[in-house]
């Protein structure tokens, strides 16, 4: 870790919490809130927030997955979402979701009109803003908790 930790304290509650409580608690809100509220379909989600997971290198991220109403997507995803080009295991939307995730994380600049043509017939526009928006926070929140050295700690807020 980089950070010093007390050893009597969580270190994602400490650093989050109590190091920079204006923006740490505010930032974990809005973190919890892309799993709370997501209209997104669990698939499409999975995909996405995994694929940035394994572009960050967050330990906790790669291992988390995500349950609504008792569902998890199965096992051997992960690596599906590795081999998003080419797996036989994702529909359209899971595909682009992912497609999304990567182009977002790595060359975000490269997103051209083609590409918006296939995310418009795929995603309305409220899940695109909502899959921006929770693409956004997992790439800066694992980002920051894997520079930090505190992904192998994370524990996703309220968990």
């Amino acid at each position: 870790m980089i950070i010093d930790i007390p050893d009597d304290k969580d270190p994602i509650g400490y650093v989050w919490a109590e190091m920079v409580p204006g923006i740490g608690i505010p930032a974990s809100q809005f973190s919890l809130s892309v799993y709370e509220h997501s209209t997104l379909d669990l698939r499409a989600f999975e995909a996405a927030r995994l694929r940035i997971a394994q572009i960050n290198g967050c330990v906790f991220c790669q291992d988390w997955r995500t349950e609504r109403d008792g569902i998890k997507v199965e096992p051997g995803f992960d690596r599906d979402v590795e081999n998003w080009r080419t797996t036989e295991h994702f529909d359209a939307r899971t595909r682009l979701a992912t497609e999304y995730a990567e182009r977002y994380a790595l060359d975000h600049h490269g997103l051209d009109d083609e590409f918006w043509v296939r995310m418009k017939a795929q995603f309305t526009d409220a899940e695109i803003v909502e899959l921006s928006m929770s693409i956004g926070s997992w790439l800066a929140f694992g980002r920051l908790n894997h520079v930090l050295g505190l992904d192998t700690a994370c524990v996703l807020p309220g968990h």
